[in-house]
């Protein structure tokens, strides 16, 4: 069997869409790439948020599995919409790496815990607020385009050091710019971050659609996703908007932190739960009810009113 795969045409997605197909060729398919390029690698110059929060890094290999030119789509699973359209779903989450955020710099005391005032890049809105509310004397500056065009505006003095996901930075290899780990319990990771999500149209061939989940779902992750999208499509977040998510498995349990963070970081919600993994979905709609009625609603009323 042969799979076309679409990806982004940057390094990281890549080597994300070369291991979905190193997975599918182990598992005896013949494979294609196709990179395809998105309206979030287009426009650098303009914040995520300004651009327009749902499918910027989608939009474009969606059509594709429309017009079937591909078969699958291969997306870092944070950024993906929390909702899809009725004639696309998701059909496989490889294993989870590691979740949390990372500093990295070529100067290794520049950290978040320096007393000096640093100008930090990143162009999350979840990684601003909440630098603004943990760490409010460091400067926050937007920072787009793929890794190595970020490390060469830090190289170039654009900023002192960028905030990034742990597994982008290990994935391409740059261990040795990490200055610090950042704990979840302060820096909750967005929605999906650390996996890889396999994106297909509902008519993808049975016999297609079984090999990938096959040769690349790993149960516990898909689980775990699934809980925090429920909980991201009930809080009606996009990748614009500061909402958190992240749940884990604990000794069969299933565990969820979630909440939403104002734009300045002077006002955050956050709550869990924990729950047998049958129960998940409907207890992450129901954190999230909970985070909006405390709240929340009001915090994402007024990001919507400045136009995010």
């Amino acid at each position: 069997m042969r799979i076309r795969i679409g990806t982004r045409n940057s390094p990281l997605a890549l080597w994300q869409a070369q291991c979905v197909a190193d997975l599918l060729r182990y598992h005896g398919a013949e494979t294609e790439l196709i990179p395809i390029e998105t309206k979030g690698d287009k426009v650098l110059h303009t914040s995520i948020a300004k651009i327009g929060s749902k499918g910027v890094f989608t939009e474009e290999l969606e059509e594709k599995l429309r017009n079937k030119e591909i078969d699958i789509a291969v997306h870092s699973a944070k950024d993906l919409p929390s909702a899809l359209a009725e004639d696309l779903e998701i059909i496989a989450f490889t294993e989870r790496e590691q979740v949390n955020d990372v500093v990295i710099s070529f100067q290794p005391h520049n950290t978040l815990e320096s007393k000096k005032p640093l100008k930090i890049g990143t162009s999350s809105t979840r990684r601003t607020a909440l630098l603004r509310r943990f760490y409010p004397h460091h400067l926050v500056t937007d920072m787009r385009g793929n890794l190595q065009t970020r490390l060469r505006k830090l190289q170039e003095g654009a900023c002192d050091a960028i905030l990034l996901a742990y597994a982008g930075v290990h994935r391409m290899n740059y261990h040795h710019l990490i200055v610090q780990h950042l704990s979840t319990d302060c820096f909750t990771p967005a929605v999906g971050q650390g996996s890889i999500a396999v994106e297909a149209s509902v008519s993808i061939p049975l016999r297609m659609r079984a090999l990938v989940r096959a040769a690349v779902n790993h149960v516990p992750t898909e689980i775990c996703l699934k809980t925090e999208r429920a909980f991201l499509r009930a809080m009606n977040g996009g990748c614009s908007v500061p909402v958190f998510g992240f749940a884990h498995f604990t000794h069969q349990q299933l565990n969820m932190v979630g909440g939403i963070v104002s734009l300045d970081g002077s006002e955050l919600i956050k709550s869990s739960f924990e729950s047998p993994a049958l129960e998940a979905f409907e207890k992450a709609t129901e954190l999230a009810q909970r985070i909006l009625e405390n709240g929340g609603a009001q915090i994402l009323a007024r990001i919507k009113s400045v136009g995010l």
